[in-house]
């Protein structure tokens, strides 16, 4: 057989697999509850390895990769924010959301959540929630094929768009059939799948390099820079990289998992077991792009995509049925994210925007259909932003992440710990933080060569309290009161 009959092989077995699991779940989608959320019934362990696979996506076996293979360790503080952001958010946001997500009304989504927290009867913040939620997930899951559609063209000669569209069909697919379970257990075996492949591709290309010293003496030769932290990098860029930490507060894909624990005393086993994946995944990521400068470019033959540094060594290093389950890992990365927003942002549709407009609520099942029709109506409207990409994969993820970060983290961390939160004020500074991330996006040079994030946070937070703090009005434990 020929090396692509082996690459194929591995996919399809891969995919036929995500399919199997969609189905399987699809028997337990009674309720939309069950759709949205899996009735709150998550484990530790699916919920940690769900959280990671959700939020690495291709970033984590392509974007990352890429970053440090084309300018070296400097590119490593962004991981290195995220791996603190991660841990915080597990600490104190996630067994305080488990908790108090259910005390109000069992809140299944997160505008929904906030809504029910602040005593929101006309519903105002469940629609820029919602809002909010489309435009910025539509951007994310548009990220997400464009890393399916790099991944095809680049390891098999398959047209980008071709590729784009496996990789959408199949997701929706799954996603649709099976539900938020279905994505759990997905996930579940992506994430197993994304760290076992990050580990052997670096531990095998530092043996066939000839050790440690070796590649170290490699890169050194291309440039001693690649190997500092601060080679070349700027407080700003530094500061731009950490704060990528601060996103982890308000994704919604990744709150949710929070929420569909089992209990809120289950977030301490969670922390421990997706922290450690997650460490092993950076770490994996990292070392790959330093082999990659030592087996490419040091010897004169850079690859003229940085982030298909993974692909190529897969390829290079291993039997073409082992490469073909390793390069399946990169789309489990991609549909682990795809469909996870996917999911979201279907009960932003249906759950948020619907029923706070609507004056006859769905039913269970009409709601479940609702859902799914949401799903392809999302990916159809992603696909088209990916058709023809101007942006790197890298790029169009930290848009979307600083967009979330900023318009949700202030806002949950208020919800969570803050009582004289205020539904306008709350409203506010949701709204602040995504205009602010959007107009430092179109803004360059000095000060706005800052990471959105950072001014977008700043301002949700501060006008939240501003706004909560000085108008005349009732916090949401006033009205939950009355």
């Amino acid at each position: 057989m020929t090396d692509n009959t082996y690459l194929a092989i591995a996919m399809v077995v891969y995919l036929l697999g995500m399919i199997a699991i969609g189905f399987s779940a699809y028997r337990k989608n009674d309720t939309f509850d069950d759709y949205m959320l899996a009735g709150r019934g998550l484990g530790p362990m699916v919920a940690a390895l769900s959280a990671g696979a959700s939020d690495m996506s291709g970033w984590l076996l392509m974007g990352l990769p890429g970053a440090i293979y084309a300018a070296g360790l400097v590119n490593l503080w962004i991981a290195v924010g995220l791996t603190v952001g991660a841990w915080v958010n597990w600490k104190v946001v996630a067994p305080r959301l488990r908790a108090v997500s259910e005390e109000t009304n069992n809140s299944i989504t997160i505008p929904t959540f906030l809504s029910n927290r602040v005593g929101d009867k006309h519903h105002v913040i469940r629609i820029a929630s919602g809002i909010v939620i489309l435009v910025f997930f539509t951007f994310y899951v548009s990220s997400g094929m464009v890393a399916g559609g790099v991944f095809f063209e680049s390891f098999s000669g398959v047209d980008y768009r071709l590729g784009m569209v496996i990789v959408a069909a199949i997701t929706v697919a799954y996603t649709g059939i099976g539900g938020f379970l279905a994505v759990s257990w997905t996930d579940f075996v992506q994430g197993l799948m994304m760290v076992t492949a990050l580990v052997m591709v670096p531990v095998v290309g530092i043996y066939e390099l000839g050790g440690v010293g070796e590649v170290i003496d490699a890169i050194n030769q291309v440039d001693p820079k690649l190997l500092s932290l601060t080679g070349g990098a700027t407080i700003i860029g530094v500061l731009s990289s950490l704060a990528w930490g601060l996103g982890y507060f308000g994704q919604p894909h990744i709150l949710v998992r929070f929420m569909a624990l089992r209990s809120a005393g289950e977030a301490k086993r969670g922390r421990r077991i997706g922290i450690g994946w997650m460490l092993l995944a950076v770490i994996g990521a990292t070392l790959t792009a330093l082999v990659g400068i030592a087996m490419y470019t040091a010897k004169g033959q850079p690859l003229e995509n940085g982030e298909t540094v993974f692909i190529a060594l897969s390829q290079l290093l291993f039997h073409p049925l082992i490469a073909g389950f390793l390069l399946a890992a990169i789309l489990a990365a991609i549909m682990s994210t795809i469909s996870s927003q996917l999911l979201v942002t279907s009960s932003a549709l249906v759950e948020d925007i619907y029923h706070a407009v609507a004056k006859k609520p769905l039913g269970d099942w009409a709601g479940v259909l609702w859902g799914r029709g949401a799903v392809l109506a999302t990916a159809v409207v992603a696909a088209i932003l990916a058709w023809s990409p101007s942006d790197t994969i890298l790029q169009l993820v930290a848009f979307a992440w600083a967009g979330f970060g900023a318009s949700f983290g202030p806002t949950i961390i208020l919800a969570l710990y803050w009582k004289k939160l205020e539904s306008r004020g709350a409203v506010a500074g949701l709204v602040a933080g995504a205009l602010v991330v959007i107009l430092w996006k179109n803004l360059s040079g000095g000060i706005f060569d800052l990471y959105e994030i950072l001014p977008g946070f700043a301002a949700n937070m501060l006008v939240t309290y501003l706004v909560s703090s000085f108008l005349p009005g009732r916090s949401g434990a006033e009205a939950k009161a009355e």
